[in-house]
């Protein structure tokens, strides 16, 4: 796959994940890129979803061993779980959703 634009690979991930949560890996994988550069596109579209009649949603990574839950501003998986250091962690997952009119 080509290296896309950042305005069409911020377009396209809109699309990708409205109402369709997935995570960093599955997204790059879709696209044929890098989670790292997934989660680069993510950070600057949830900026940039500020001002629009969309929002980026996050379901925290969160430990299947003692359940302790990430802050949901990171979108990376964690490699160890704080509380009882073990490393069976769920990633989180991210989607596009309408914002409610008032």
């Amino acid at each position: 796959m080509t290296e896309p634009s950042e305005g069409i690979f911020r377009k396209d991930l809109i699309e990708l994940l409205r109402d369709r949560p997935l995570a960093l890996h599955d997204i790059a994988q879709l696209l044929g890129t890098t989670s790292r550069d997934v989660e680069s596109a993510l950070t600057h579209l949830r900026r940039s979803l500020r001002h629009t009649t969309h929002r980026l949603k996050v379901t925290p990574a969160r430990c299947r061993r003692c359940g302790f839950t990430f802050r949901a501003d990171k979108l990376h998986k964690p490699g160890k779980c704080p509380t009882c250091h073990q490393s069976w962690i769920r990633a989180p997952r991210v989607w596009v959703e309408e914002r409610p009119q008032p």
